[in-house]
């Protein structure tokens, strides 16, 4: 990852590790990437193949899964395979994309649930108000992405492999190296992490925001610290501290799913859907009803209401509820 390739130049041999103990940190490690990917596909999958899940939040969600699934995919075992071994085995042109993308995909989730705060917001305060269209959606998220490789692409254009007698380093080779590394960790860390700290939003993003915040706040601390203190990384177990403070960061990317599935009925559903082969996984015909496509519930009150108006012309009333048209109830369950 781009923040770690700095002090991975600074391993050498004396780290190298037993066996068994990099078996551990393997088992540990592929269990992120399994859970991160596979989880965050259902997510993908559940929003895009349910009409009645293409809301403006579930767009936002989708594309903070696909943040999340691309980080887990491209970068997750690469950072612990040179964080182990201390050598590069992929190429120059990894290095870059390895030291790039992480940061280009965080900035992005979070700037995703940035979004979520601000329509949410909106929502609530000013219900009567249209709300983002498609259109305006799919901006919003282009300009996020736009706005996240710009802040990556130093560590793209200034990222380089060097062979050294014993093994191959990547790192960023910034033009001054102690002040720049240190002072592009602390703008990064304002902007992709401090920010989300600050967002007000519903009780299941409210989890989502607290669970990034520990998963990467030892991180942050780890870099700080070390860029302010270099001898630490010459400490003789820094490297598991390094391991360790990774790991948590890199499982960022696989509660998502988790939370969905245990807050949301509608992702729940979903997933007992993908899970319905499980012995003790159970889909009811609720669960069914839970993704059925919206238009053909607003079908099904619109004919309620008709039929309602014709047997009471002078009071549209379905019990002691206001019977509400399609349009005006879809906008208040949305919201």
């Amino acid at each position: 990852m781009a923040l770690n390739s700095n002090s991975s130049s600074n391993l050498t041999n004396k780290f190298a590790q037993p066996a068994w103990r990099v078996g551990l940190w393997s088992v540990a490690y592929s269990t992120v990437l399994a859970v991160a990917v596979f989880g965050n596909l259902i997510v993908i999958w559940i929003i895009l193949a349910h009409r009645r899940m293409r809301t403006v939040t579930n767009y936002f969600l989708l594309n903070l899964a696909f943040s999340d699934v691309s980080m887990a995919a491209f970068n997750t075992l690469i950072n612990f395979v040179y964080a182990a071994h201390g050598d590069w085995y992929f190429g120059e042109v990894y290095c870059k994309f390895h030291n790039f993308f992480p940061v280009t995909a965080v900035f992005a989730s979070i700037y995703s649930m940035t979004a979520i705060a601000i329509d949410r917001y909106m929502a609530i305060i000013h219900p009567l108000k249209p709300r983002l269209s498609a259109k305006a959606t799919i901006c919003i998220i282009v300009i996020i992405w736009s706005l996240a490789v710009a802040l990556a692409f130093p560590l793209c254009f200034y990222s380089t492999t060097r062979v050294l007698p014993r093994r191959t380093i990547c790192f960023v080779a910034w033009p001054h190296k102690a002040a720049d590394s240190f002072m592009y960790h602390i703008i990064v860390t304002v902007l992709v992490y401090a920010l989300p700290l600050v967002i007000m939003v519903v009780k299941m993003m409210i989890i989502v925001v607290v669970t990034f915040a520990l998963c990467w706040l030892p991180y942050h601390i780890y870099f700080i610290v070390t860029g302010l203190n270099k001898d630490l990384s010459k400490w003789k177990y820094i490297q598991q501290v390094y391991l360790s403070v990774l790991w948590l960061a890199m499982s960022s990317t696989m509660y998502n799913p988790i939370i969905y599935c245990c807050l949301n009925s509608r992702f729940r559903a979903g997933f007992k859907h993908i899970f319905r082969w499980c012995p003790f996984i159970h889909s009811s015909s609720y669960d069914e009803l839970e993704l059925q496509n919206r238009g053909l519930q607003r079908g099904y009150q619109s004919s309620m209401c008709t039929s309602i108006l014709s047997n009471r012309k002078s009071v549209r009333v379905h019990g002691n509820r206001p019977c509400l048209d399609s349009q005006t109830s879809h906008s208040i369950k949305d919201s």
